[in-house]
């Protein structure tokens, strides 16, 4: 853990500051490359010590109708009930229940994802960026996290076989998450 100066530490709540994050994920596409997409409106919170993150709660809510992968078509059928079924769950969310810490500023953050309205345990592996005052007199926190999801887990199961074998969009994404946290207030 890198050295953080004490007026930056201490028990705080932090907000996304969405400016300056991004939730992204990547698919399989006809077995041969990958579709990249994001979710472009999110809001979350931290509350957790820099000195010792691994105390911290962590919540997400993601718009699950701002899935974007740069083709409307595309994305009209992402929203639709073979996959993200963005009428019947508007939201995806993300509860943290343990943070573990794996050594040098890496974390493995365990929580239940909500998808389609099915939960499971997934775990983010994380790294801490540390902290730093902002030109405007503000304190900001950055983390990255990755994971990889089975989208059948959460009901997400539409498919086409290939007449050359395989299918059209694989089974598991990886998701990538980038955020900046801004410490909001004393806990």
């Amino acid at each position: 853990m890198s050295v953080i100066a004490p007026e930056l530490t201490g028990v705080a709540r932090w907000e996304i500051d969405p400016v300056h994050s991004q939730v992204t994920f990547a698919v399989r596409h006809l077995m041969v490359t990958t579709v990249r997409g994001q979710f472009k409106q999110f809001t979350g919170w931290a509350e957790f010590d820099p000195a010792h993150p691994e105390s911290g709660k962590v919540e997400v809510t993601i718009d699950a109708a701002s899935i974007d992968t740069r083709d409307e078509r595309r994305d009209a059928h992402l929203r639709s009930a073979d996959f993200l079924d963005v009428e019947h769950y508007p939201t995806i969310t993300f509860v943290s229940k343990r943070i573990e810490p794996l050594g040098d500023n890496r974390y493995r953050v365990v929580g239940d994802l909500t998808i389609r309205g099915v939960t499971k345990e997934v775990a983010l592996d994380t790294e801490f960026h540390g902290v730093a005052k902002d030109p405007w007199g503000g304190v900001r926190a950055g983390f990255e996290a990755r994971t990889k999801i089975n989208r059948h887990d959460f009901g997400a199961s539409w498919n086409v076989a290939l007449e050359t074998g395989g299918w059209l969009v694989s089974d598991t994404l990886d998701v990538f998450i980038e955020v900046e946290l801004v410490r909001k207030d004393a806990a």
